[in-house]
């Protein structure tokens, strides 16, 4: 047994606890998604209130948009310091930042008590909110990767994304449940404050949980070795460039498909004439399909490779989109709006598994987590913060219902093309090329 199989071994595995620790942070950013997507008209006039019903939608729409502009520089700047301290510091900020930015939105004063304060403030807590959500996903991405045993890093990577689906889930039926409860007209005025603050329940726990997770970013290295942000960022930009621009497309086509799913409830609501109740019920769908789709699209990369599993579901999406939303407007009710939420999303989630390990596969160990955290962050920056925001205009402005479809149809496009040119890397090696890190230790109860 040479040293670094040996080192592997004396590491204890990660149990399932320690493994929702490490894809809580994930979590509750797609919570926060799905609660401000489902919220944003009463979050528009509760901050921004106006004549138009329509302008304080979009006014709050933007908002959402704000916390992606520090994504990036929450990428690079967390991203480079998993990469030089080690994955686990890097997930104990992003998980104490993103508490305090749904804090901030959770309890700060409406537009009515305070004036132009209370929107200064929640652009901050946004601000806040986007750095940490930035620099999640690639440390505790690198971190799953690494646990995993090499036969299953697909499957266990995956639950990156399902974790995604859960949060989406929970999200759905607790706002159902407190809407059946205390009514559509409480859930407008304040009830979509304690879905914020429920979110913020959960940190304390993942707080103590990922502060005792074992390192994974290689015992015996050099902790200087990554470098400065700067550094980093430039041998990634030299060495890597052209995959990293092939993968900014391909998350970009998930990530509107993401959007489009979370943005269902406002169309059922506003373009489809749902009512609220009917429209709240719409995450559920997407949380069922988010749950185990992805853990089906890990087990298939595991088995077929990386790309198949990007590429065909993509292409998928880009063929049905349009014929979805057809049926859709000519059958406006629960059931179908149900239907497309979940075949859409379903789709999606096997692609984004594919898509979140062969990633991080393709880059270095000392710039793993940067890399990842870097193109994840601007191409959901981008797209994500202002899919939601177009497809609305979009609908408002030209007054098209199947404005959404033709979005989503267009990026799966690109999306598909790009996916075709990435390399496969489902047996490459996860250590660097110039230093051999020790294996992680592997994730016991996830992989079983």
């Amino acid at each position: 047994m040479d040293l670094s199989t040996q080192a592997a071994a004396e590491r204890p595995g990660l149990d399932r606890k320690s493994v929702g620790a490490v894809v809580l942070g994930n979590a509750l950013e797609f919570y926060d998604f799905t609660v401000y997507a489902f919220f944003a008209k009463p979050i528009g006039e509760a901050f921004f209130p106006a004549a138009d019903a329509s302008h304080s939608l979009l006014a709050s729409l933007a908002l959402f948009g704000v916390g992606y502009v520090m994504r990036p520089i929450g990428g690079v700047v967390i991203g480079a310091l998993a990469d030089r301290a080690g994955r686990k510091p890097a997930m104990l900020v992003t998980i104490a930042l993103m508490a305090v930015g749904m804090l901030i939105l959770a309890a700060c004063p409406s537009y009515a008590q305070i004036g132009g304060w209370a929107q200064a403030i929640v652009i901050a807590g946004r601000l806040i909110q986007g750095m940490a959500l930035g620099g999640e996903v690639g440390p505790s991405t690198a971190y799953l990767l690494e646990a995993a045993p090499p036969g299953h890093r697909g499957f266990v990577t995956s639950w990156q994304i399902a974790s995604q689906g859960c949060a989406a889930l929970l999200a759905g039926l607790v706002s159902t449940l407190l809407a059946l409860t205390i009514g559509d007209a409480a859930m407008n005025q304040w009830g979509w404050r304690v879905m914020f603050l429920l979110g913020l329940t959960v940190v304390p726990v993942g707080l103590i949980i990922r502060s005792h997770l074992p390192e994974t970013a290689g015992e015996g290295e050099d902790p200087q070795a990554a470098g400065s942000a700067r550094e980093v960022v430039g041998r990634l930009l030299r060495d890597h460039w052209r995959m990293l621009g092939l993968t900014f497309l391909v998350i970009a086509a998930s990530t509107v498909s993401n959007a489009v799913g979370t943005n269902m409830p406002v169309y059922a609501g506003a373009t489809l004439g749902l009512s609220e109740t009917a429209a709240t019920a719409v995450p559920i769908a997407l949380g069922l399909a988010s749950v185990a789709f992805p853990l089906l699209g890990g087990w298939l990369a595991d088995r077929f490779g990386r790309r198949p599993v990007m590429i065909w579901p993509r292409a998928a999406i880009l063929i049905l989109a349009v014929p979805a939303f057809l049926w859709l407007l000519s059958t406006p009710g629960p059931a179908a709006v149900y239907a497309v939420t979940f075949l859409l999303s379903a789709l999606s989630s096997i692609n984004a598994a594919a898509i979140i390990v062969g990633i991080p596969e393709a880059l270095p160990r000392s710039v793993r987590s940067t890399g990842l955290a870097l193109v994840y962050a601007l191409s959901v920056s981008l797209f994500g913060g202002s899919t939601n925001f177009i497809i609305n205009w979009l609908v408002t402005t030209t007054g098209d219902r199947l404005a959404p479809a033709y979005y989503l149809a267009a990026f799966s496009l690109v999306g598909t093309i790009a996916a075709m040119l990435l390399p496969e890397t489902k047996d490459r090696s996860l250590d660097d090329e110039s230093t051999a890190a020790p294996a992680a230790a592997p994730v016991r109860a996830a992989a079983e």
